[in-house]
């Protein structure tokens, strides 16, 4: 039976090194997209990875086989103490494979606005890839000024880029919440979990879904509606069980449940690199699974799982678009994948 889905009151590290140790390692939030767009006419599949923890907060950007850059936007904790803020700049890049082509990356989070302790910022900044004067890529709210400060001709692939797919790292000890769109629509996501082992899915507060007994119920799909959209729902607390016992009384307590929101098709698992990659390593080999592959997109079972079942529920059991030219995900389906870790 589980006592309670997430917390485990004999899990508290006795020693104040360990416990300190931990809260410098695990981030507070971690974030990764995916974006489907086309660099110097290239079709390019772009990842974006944000990450934020008690001392610093960083950006990954990177495509496969052709560049990475991490900006380091500002020392999350302490950025009050100093009044620091996070900059702005550009860096000229050439393609890996195409070594004749530079792009051109741009950035300015000097009036970036946060949501809580999103590592993700709400508005107030822009990230912008040119090639040859010509703007290809824009994230952000910021673009007009953008362009007409740089004096760079717009493409039509700005306006077509896509978000394919959107993977959270959560961080609580009952409840855990993110932010996602829904074609078009932003919504604020909830996974709730009471003692006795109830599971609640909440979409902008409101209750869409309660799953009961899951020790017996640790893996499912179901069907749950935002709007009138159709989204598949999968979830597996597989190593929150299996960690119940064992982990728990060892005081490491790091299980993690997984749970995939579904549009359509669904959208590309972006490959893990980075800040991210970093995180499921450590964590894995904390709990024993030093034979997991470091860059695996199925670091578990667990994980494993239910994401080959979210695939075939799909036409075409997509998984990671680590190539750059790989043609998939342009049905405009769209993944919501949360990692759960519980924080004791």
């Amino acid at each position: 039976m589980i006592p309670a889905c997430f917390s485990h009151p004999s899990t508290v590290s006795s020693s104040g090194s360990s416990h300190h140790h931990h809260h410098h390692q695990v981030p507070q939030n971690l974030i990764t997209c995916i974006y489907q767009t086309q660099i110097c006419k290239s079709p390019t599949y772009l990842t974006l990875t944000w990450s934020k923890n008690l001392f610093s907060h960083s950006l990954t950007i990177y495509a496969a086989d052709s560049f990475s850059l991490t900006i380091s936007l500002h020392p999350s904790t302490f950025s009050s103490f100093f009044r620091s803020r996070p900059g702005s700049g550009s860096k000229s890049i050439y393609l890996t494979q195409q070594h004749y082509q530079r792009i051109k990356l741009h950035w300015d989070f000097t009036r970036a606005q946060f949501t809580q302790n999103s590592a993700e910022p709400d508005s107030g900044f822009y990230i912008a890839i040119s090639c040859n004067v010509r703007l290809e890529f824009f994230l952000g709210d910021l673009q007009e000024e953008f362009v007409k400060r740089s004096g760079l001709i717009m493409s039509r692939q700005v306006a077509e880029h896509a978000l394919l797919s959107r993977r959270e790292h959560v961080f609580g000890r009952k409840s855990y919440m993110s932010r996602a769109h829904f074609l078009g629509s932003k919504h604020e996501i909830g996974i709730e979990c009471s003692d006795g082992g109830v599971l609640k899915v909440k979409v902008d507060g409101e209750t869409s879904l309660v799953i009961k007994r899951l020790a017996w119920k640790f893996r499912g799909h179901e069907r749950i509606y935002v709007d009138g959209i159709e989204v598949e729902f999968f979830w597996d607390v597989f190593n929150w069980i299996n960690n119940n016992g064992s982990a728990a009384a060892a005081g490491t307590g790091n299980g993690h449940g997984v749970f995939i929101f579904q549009v359509g098709e669904g959208g590309v698992w972006p490959e893990m690199v980075g800040p991210e990659k970093r995180l499921m390593k450590k964590n894995l080999s904390s709990l024993g699974s030093a034979s997991a592959p470091s860059a695996s997109l199925s670091p578990s079972p667990s994980c494993s799982s239910v994401l080959q079942w979210a695939e075939e529920s799909s036409d075409g059991g997509r998984s990671s678009c680590s190539s750059s030219t790989r043609s998939c995900g342009s049905n405009g389906g769209f993944s919501l994948l949360l990692y759960a870790w519980r924080k004791d």
